[in-house]
């Protein structure tokens, strides 16, 4: 990337975290630039990611599937998750240093962070010694403040009307 790779932040409450990260990283594919995309606590099949193994230099790796949220897990089921998440970011680690990424996301992450299933301080210590022109995005609510100082970008999504709130669910095409 030109001039360095920056660090942006996606938050807040509002639907189009992920959605804005998928701009981007369709943004980039295009211009030839290698994306790997990163899910943390996402399992389930959805439409973006059947649409992003369709353009060329995107590539996904997520954890391994859940069954509940973290809210409804005990401290053991946390800690295996936990464990996955850092297993998961080590390997993460490797193919940023064996491999040139340009644009590098890191999809709810910060929830991640958030519910003790991912280590803060291992991702302020990624982030401070990254690839120097590797652009990174962080997503999810609530960013640490370790977090967004480091952060060149801070975009907050805010929600104000969300149709879940009157009983509709998650629409194929739409939410998932």
């Amino acid at each position: 990337m030109e001039n360095g790779g920056l660090i942006h932040i996606y938050c807040g409450d509002g639907k189009g975290k992920t959605t804005a990260a998928i701009g981007l990283a369709v943004r980039c594919s295009g211009h030839g630039n290698h994306v790997l995309l990163v899910q943390f606590l996402k399992s389930r099949p959805t439409g973006e990611l059947k649409s992003l193994a369709l353009l060329p230099n995107i590539e996904i790796m997520r954890g391994k599937e859940t069954k509940k949220f973290t809210f409804q897990m005990n401290d053991e089921e946390k800690a295996q998750v936990k464990g996955e998440h850092l297993a998961l970011f080590a390997k993460v680690k490797q193919k940023c240093m064996d491999e040139h990424i340009d644009l590098l996301i890191l999809d709810e992450v910060i929830g991640a962070c958030n519910t003790g299933v991912f280590d803060k301080d291992v991702l302020v210590d990624f982030l401070r010694h990254k690839p120097q022109q590797m652009e990174v995005v962080l997503t999810g609510r609530n960013p640490a403040p370790e977090l967004v100082e480091l952060a060149d970008y801070v975009s907050e999504i805010c929600k104000r009307k969300h149709p879940f709130e009157r009983g509709i669910p998650a629409r194929t095409g739409i939410e998932r």
